[in-house]
C-alpha cells in the first residue's frame, strides 16, 4: 500500500494564523458593529482553543453579553457565531485568493516530489473546508491540489488536540499509523497525530515556536528551499542527516522508525 503524507492547514501549509485568520477576525468584528479587536498577543493565547466557532464562542462572557447587547439564548448565541464565522471565512478566503499569504518553505517542493513517488496526499483541519481548499490550492497550485483527500471543518465531534481528525482520515483512506506521516505546526497538532499513532514532523510557525513539542520525530523551522530559505533543525531524535532542507527520502526514512 502506498504511504500518505498528510499535513495540517494553517501554520503549515501557510503561516495562515497572524496574517490571515486574526485580521479577518478582526474585519468580522469591526463589520458587526462589534467592539472587539484581538491583538496578535490575546490571539495566540486563543490559538489554545482548536477551532474558529469555537474562539469566537468566547466572546459571549456575561458580561460582554449584557454591553454589547447580544442574545442570551443559546441556539441564538450559535446562529450568530455561524454567521459571523461565516462572513470571516469569506473574508479570509478572498485574502488567499489575493496571495497575502505565500506557501511556506518547502511545501510545493516537498509535494510534488511525494505525488510523483506515488504517495498519497491529505490535509486535516479542523478550520473551514473553504479556507483549507483555498490555501492548499494556493501554497501547491491546483493541479498538485487536485491530488489531495481534504478532511476538514465540522466533520468529528471533538477538534484538535483531539485525535479524531486524524482518525477520520486514516478511516477514510483505508490507511495504518504505520503507513503515515503527518505535518503539523502546534502543540495541539501534535498531540492530535500522536493520538492517532502518527509519525510527526513538526514545522514551527510564528505562534509555535516555544510550544512543546514532545514526541515529535523531527521539529524544523520550515521543511526549507534552498537555496533562499534554509530549514534550520530544532529536534532531530532519529538524527537525520539534514543539509537545510527536509527531503521526501527523510520522510521516508521516519516510516522506518519505531
Amino acid at each position: 500500500m502506498s504511504p500518505a503524507l498528510v499535513f495540517d492547514c494553517d501554520g503549515v501549509l501557510a503561516d495562515t494564523e497572524r496574517d490571515g485568520h486574526l485580521p479577518a477576525f478582526n474585519q468580522t468584528f469591526a463589520d458587526a458593529g462589534l467592539p472587539i479587536h484581538w491583538s496578535e498577543e490575546e490571539y495566540g493565547q486563543l490559538l489554545a482553543i482548536g477551532g474558529g466557532k469555537e474562539r469566537l464562542a468566547t466572546v459571549f462572557t456575561p458580561v460582554f453579553v449584557e454591553t454589547a447587547h447580544l442574545p442570551t439564548d443559546p441556539d441564538e448565541q450559535r446562529d450568530l457565531i455561524a454567521r459571523w464565522h461565516k462572513a470571516k471565512t469569506a473574508r479570509y478566503t478572498a485574502m488567499v485568493a489575493d496571495g497575502v499569504m505565500p506557501g511556506r518553505p518547502g511545501i510545493a517542493r516537498i509535494v510534488a516530489a511525494a505525488q510523483a513517488a506515488g504517495w498519497r496526499l491529505a490535509v486535516a483541519s479542523t478550520s473551514a473546508e473553504a479556507s483549507v481548499r483555498a490555501v492548499l490550492e494556493h501554497a501547491v497550485g491546483e493541479e498538485l491540489a487536485a491530488h489531495f483527500a481534504v478532511f476538514a471543518g465540522d466533520i468529528v465531534p471533538a477538534k484538535k488536540p483531539a485525535p479524531d481528525i486524524y482518525l477520520l482520515a486514516l478511516r477514510e483512506m483505508g490507511l495504518g499509523p504505520a503507513d503515515v506521516v503527518v505535518v503539523e505546526d502546534s502543540a495541539n497538532g501534535l498531540r492530535a497525530a500522536l493520538g492517532a499513532g502518527l509519525r510527526t514532523v513538526v514545522t514551527v510557525s510564528s505562534y509555535t515556536a516555544d510550544e512543546d513539542f514532545t514526541g515529535a520525530s523531527l521539529v524544523v523551522s520550515s521543511l526549507g528551499d534552498l537555496p533562499d530559505h534554509p530549514a534550520d533543525v530544532l529536534a532531530n531524535p532519529h538524527g537525520l542527516e539534514i543539509q537545510g532542507q527536509v527531503e521526501l527520502s527523510h520522510i521516508e526514512h521516519l516510516l522506518q522508525t519505531p
